[in-house]
């Protein structure tokens, strides 16, 4: 992996964004403040902001959301990005082992569908948010990991969703797949 191509691929995929929100808006902006400050921006150990990698999972049942134990809410899964890795590759990598279920990217490539700064304990997470696809297949996630994983119809997950998700739903489910 080339972190300096990787930071500037993901650089003009945020900045290309179209943010809708005030939340949205507030994230790319601090997102890009943030990409061009950072010496390498995945590196959970190199300082306090990083980017972590994460998905919208959709399939014929709807999205898939798990309960995040320590932030006590339903959120995506995902997570951060080990070394080598590009964000896309960690949001495969984490909603896999997040959910046990079978995980793609469209056969268009990785698509950025929302962002989302956000503070995580001592951390402050710079979120980038992709479409992953799913058959329709009961989650199953491994020892270890939160086992209440499910699917959820789109207006379930949006009444129910950690916050910082709310925006990329409603997106996603209003079609932008």
């Amino acid at each position: 992996m080339d972190l300096r191509q990787v930071t500037a691929d993901l650089r003009q995929t945020v900045a290309a964004f179209d943010a809708a929100t005030p939340r949205e808006i507030s994230s790319r902006s601090r997102f890009l403040a943030e990409l061009a400050r950072l010496a390498n921006p995945f590196d959970r150990d190199a300082d306090l902001v990083h980017v972590t990698g994460s998905a919208i999972l959709v399939g014929s049942r709807g999205t898939v959301l798990h309960w995040h134990k320590r932030a006590g809410g339903w959120m995506q899964p995902g997570g951060h990005v080990d070394a080598g890795e590009t964000p896309w590759q960690a949001a495969l990598r984490e909603t896999s082992e997040e959910t046990g279920l079978q995980v793609r990217h469209p056969d268009t490539g990785p698509r950025l569908v929302h962002l989302d700064v956000h503070q995580a304990g001592p951390h402050v997470h710079l979120d980038v948010r992709y479409l992953l696809l799913a058959e329709d297949a009961d989650p199953a996630p491994p020892a270890g990991e939160s086992q209440q994983v499910r699917w959820f119809a789109f207006e379930d997950a949006i009444a129910m969703a950690d916050a910082a998700l709310v925006d990329g739903l409603r997106r996603v489910a209003g079609g932008d797949r």
